[in-house]
């Protein structure tokens, strides 16, 4: 097999600058976790990476239906790029902070709030700004390969923020997430693109409302965000909150959940690789279908099976993840028109996150009152009922991916 067939994307110059710009800020993306939590717990405690990590996600969930609406209304490589540029001055002002003193909580705090309204306006930009720098026959392949950065960058990171924390410090590491961003300021501003918004004289709400008219004129579209609203706490809040406390207690600590985790990094990559070449013809069939590879994870931590069992099930859900990814953001993109696409973006990326931060709050104590066996359980059974429900709506399951639109060289 060619080369090429796999990533012709890259061949197409303002995808490659995006590509490169996006992958460097993912790696620094996936150190940040690490080094910011390290660099708190330096002199602070486990609550206050809670309170930093809720400072970070509150903006973002506030402000995306606005960025949604921006992104739209202006320039989206422009959004992206002022987005990143404020991302990078968050992170390192907050590195050269650590590295020269001791920020206050808050400190750390607005660092995160900064870096949320960043990525408020650059997530539903980036879902519009995509099918204007590649060619509709490789779109699909483009958002392959954009999971395939993350998913590597999920790897990378972390690993490579371990040993900078450990050898160095971790003002160094949260200096080369900031660096990272610049990065990609710099190949955004080399992107050459020209849009014009259509409804550049509309008022900002009607803006938002024409959004969510056409987010709620697409039954597929609404259906499986309201189904994300649930299934993202359903998977995320056991996994992130009770997981690491049950490889504590019974799988051997911090190395057995680093292995558990790279192990969906690696199950991730896989993904990406896989829909490189592979457009199923019902993608939101096999979407939602992908979904479904979280309920062995989620078992295998409710029993307490062995570390490798338990990572077993996080490289195969790590591939449901990026196949669900790269199909779902390439059908909003094929199916949704362009001028209002970041807008219907943000009504995605808030329905899906707003209540995550719920379930992370309150998945502590119910597993306190009801043991950690059985919240997990009725999570998992949960999950099944959303997906089956979700594959009852005859337009999620009849949808079918054009045929102009396979893969070229």
């Amino acid at each position: 097999m060619r080369i090429h067939e796999w990533v012709g994307a890259l061949s197409e110059r303002n995808f490659r600058l995006f590509f490169i710009g996006q992958t460097a800020s993912q790696i620094g993306g996936g150190m940040a976790p690490v080094a910011i939590t390290f660099a708190v717990l330096n002199h602070g405690t486990a609550s206050e990476v809670g309170y930093v990590s809720a400072a970070g996600l509150t903006p973002l969930v506030v402000l995306l239906l606005a960025g949604g609406v921006i992104a739209d209304r202006f320039s989206r490589r422009v959004v992206m790029l002022s987005s990143d540029l404020l991302r990078t001055v968050a992170e390192t002002g907050l590195a050269l902070w650590i590295l020269f003193g001791a920020p206050p909580l808050w400190g750390f705090m607005a660092a995160a709030a900064l870096m949320g309204m960043g990525s408020a306006f650059f997530n539903p930009a980036m879902t519009g700004l995509v099918p204007q720098i590649i060619s509709e026959s490789k779109l699909l392949q483009a958002n392959a390969l954009n999971s395939l950065s993350g998913s590597v960058a999920q790897v990378i990171g972390p690993g490579l923020a371990g040993v900078v924390v450990g050898v160095w410090s971790p003002g160094w590491a949260v200096l080369i997430d900031g660096l990272t961003y610049g990065v990609s300021v710099v190949s955004l501003y080399l992107i050459s693109i020209e849009w014009i918004s259509k409804e550049s004289k509309e008022s900002f709400f009607l803006q938002l409302r024409r959004g969510w008219s056409e987010f709620w004129l697409r039954t597929w579209l609404w259906v499986i965000v309201l189904e994300f609203s649930f299934v993202n706490v359903l998977i995320f809040a056991p996994m992130f909150v009770l997981g690491p406390v049950i490889a504590k207690e019974s799988l051997g600590g911090a190395p057995a959940w680093g292995l558990i985790l790279a192990c969906e990094g690696v199950g991730a990559v896989l993904g990406g690789v896989v829909m490189l070449r592979w457009n199923p013809p019902r993608p939101l069939l096999t979407a939602s279908l992908a979904t479904l590879t979280w309920t062995w994870p989620l078992i295998s931590l409710a029993l307490r099976a062995p570390v490798a069992t338990i990572a077993s099930g996080t490289f195969v859900s790590g591939i449901g993840l990026a196949v669900f990814g790269a199909l779902w953001t390439t059908t909003m993109q094929r199916e949704i028109p362009s001028d209002v696409l970041s807008r219907v973006s943000a009504y995605d990326w808030f329905g899906s996150l707003v209540f995550l931060p719920i379930g992370m709050a309150v998945i502590g104590p119910i597993a306190r009152a009801y043991g950690f066996t059985t919240t997990i359980m009725t999570s998992t059974v949960l999950l099944v009922v959303f997906v089956c429900a979700t594959l009852t709506v005859p337009s999620v399951v009849k949808m079918r991916a054009p045929v102009h639109v396979a893969i070229q060289d």
